[in-house]
């Protein structure tokens, strides 16, 4: 199990460089929190859109298959698995469900006059809260329309957040927010603290997948028999290993902070490297137009009624 090539969540994809690798860090950011605020108070088929936007931009981007089709494919996965459970779960309405239609019958049988065609009109339209029920599975509009939010909201808050790490490096990441982050500086906010911390953060991603990794193999190389251990000594073994996993990350936590302390680098004021230069350049420019857009259409048909 290689998690660093068939799942690699959360890493930068250096080649080969997209359209997406090339846009402004702040704008992308700003692209990234529309999809993560956009979906507050927005109706179900704007929650779809957004999944099927994102799925588009991958494809668009020419990203090489290998990187997202198998976390892609997990994720949609487990959506689809969320989507399913919550959607025939009860709906906590706690109503009981009644025929739309009188008990009499002898009512819409009687015939028109001008002022019941509307009503007749109105009748003719079939509606059922109940929208699938066979046996013990029932699925309602509200279950349904639960379940359309939880699944959306998964996908779009995981692969948005993926797809952002996977084609931004984390100094234009970290650059891009410090430059974001300068009117705090009024404040006394140490804002190029905050910064160099997110940059080390985000550095230290690979590194703990690479150490869960190792773990993981070192347990299968020794060829444990669950069976024989049961249900407590299997717990015991995977104690030890996440004991062992905090010890490791630690570890590289103090090499880290040892190396930069012996190489000067004791404040991030006195060491500061100039990553990139954030201008905005056309591509930028058409990408802010094309996110006011965005918000355009959320606020025209993707508003909760």
């Amino acid at each position: 199990m290689d998690l660093l090539r068939s799942l690699p969540l959360g890493l930068y994809l250096e080649q080969p460089q997209t359209w997406l690798h090339k846009i402004d860090p702040r704008v992308k950011f700003a692209w990234l929190m529309s999809f993560l605020t956009s979906y507050v108070l927005a109706n179900n088929f704007w929650r779809v859109l957004l999944v099927v936007v994102l799925i588009l931009a991958t494809l668009i981007a020419r990203i090489p298959r290998r990187v997202w089709q198998q976390q892609m494919g997990w994720l949609l996965m487990l959506s689809f698995f969320i989507l399913a459970i919550a959607a025939i779960s009860p709906d906590a309405m706690g109503i009981s469900y009644q025929p739309r239609l009188p008990a009499n019958e002898q009512i819409l049988t009687q015939p028109p006059n001008s002022n019941n065609v509307v009503q007749e009109q109105v009748s003719n339209k079939k509606y059922s809260y109940v929208v699938f029920h066979k046996g013990p599975v029932k699925v309602t509009r509200r279950s349904l329309d639960l379940a359309v939010r939880l699944s959306t909201i998964i996908f779009t808050v995981i692969y948005s957040t993926n797809l952002y790490l996977l084609t931004t490096a984390p100094e234009e990441i970290t650059s891009g927010i410090e430059s974001l982050m300068q009117p705090l500086r009024r404040f006394k906010l140490p804002v190029t603290e905050i910064a160099l911390t997110l940059t080390l953060s985000l550095r230290f991603i690979p590194l703990v997948l690479e150490e869960v990794q190792n773990l993981f193999r070192s347990v299968m190389t020794r060829a444990i028999n669950w069976k024989k251990l049961g249900l407590k000594g299997g717990f015991k073994v995977w104690m030890t290993v996440a004991e062992r996993l905090l010890e490791n990350l630690l570890l590289r936590a103090d090499q880290m902070a040892n190396a930069m302390m012996v190489r000067g680098f004791t404040s991030p004021n006195e060491h500061r490297v100039q990553w990139h230069d954030l201008r905005l350049k056309g591509r930028d420019w058409l990408a802010i137009a094309t996110l006011i857009l965005f918000w355009g259409i959320r606020l025209a048909i993707g508003t909760q009624v």
